[in-house]
């Protein structure tokens, strides 16, 4: 259930109550003195975090950006990882650190 902010009119005390919206429209009619105030932005939580998977599909589409663009930190994760295309990367990377980081993709 959310949690509802009022003031009072008269004394200008802030009260927290937690109550359904119906219960909210109750209260306010019984109690004429008070007004709802707008406290900061509702808590929006989700469930994600650091140890959340990617579904078979979006990794495929990652693999696919990845083979289209070899050089990129993408295909590092994401790319082929057989011995040429490591090969490959690890030689692209050594030469753009090697021009400063000017070479681009």
């Amino acid at each position: 259930m959310p949690t509802y902010s009022f003031r009072n009119i008269q004394t200008g005390v802030v009260e927290d109550k937690i109550m359904s919206m119906s219960s909210r429209e109750e209260y306010l009619k019984t109690n004429p003195n008070l007004e709802t105030i707008i406290t900061g932005a509702p808590g929006l939580v989700k469930g994600t975090g650091d140890r959340t998977k990617n579904s078979a599909g979006f990794k495929e589409v990652l693999s696919k950006i990845s083979e289209a663009n070899p050089t990129s930190a993408l295909a590092n994760d994401f790319g082929k990882k057989d011995s040429t295309s490591v090969k490959v990367r690890d030689l692209v990377q050594k030469h753009r650190e090697k021009a400063g980081g000017s070479i681009t993709e």
